[in-house]
């Protein structure tokens, strides 16, 4: 049975947009998604580091909400663990359904009406 996850990558922040965007088409490539459970990403950008990871001090980071199943995590973990453009990587059980990321102009939008 599917599960819903959460995971958040921090890639080294001199890789490009495009370059982050085709890692990220690669990893969601090993969870095969049907047409309703497509996988929300939603770029989060440069940010500056709480501490240096691997002696870097600013991330570029990457939110990902997607339905999987439990047996296909290591296999996806283990392609993220061999990328050397990711600084870190968590999954978590995400047990609350998400919703698509909206930006601030759909909030906006969605207040006014009220």
């Amino acid at each position: 049975m599917p599960r819903q996850y959460e995971a958040v990558y921090i890639f080294d922040s001199a890789l490009e947009e495009p370059a982050i965007t085709e890692k990220l088409n690669r990893f969601h490539a090993l969870l095969p998604q049907t047409g309703t459970d497509a996988i929300a990403v939603n770029h989060w950008g440069k940010r500056t580091l709480a501490y240096a990871i691997k002696k870097r001090d600013t991330g570029y980071y990457v939110i990902a909400n997607f339905k999987a199943e439990p047996t296909q995590l290591p296999e996806f973990e283990r392609a993220i663990k061999l990328d050397d453009g990711v600084l870190r990587h968590l999954v978590v059980v995400n047990e609350h359904d998400y919703a698509p990321v909206r930006d601030a102009a759909d909030r906006s939008a969605e207040e006014d009406d009220e």
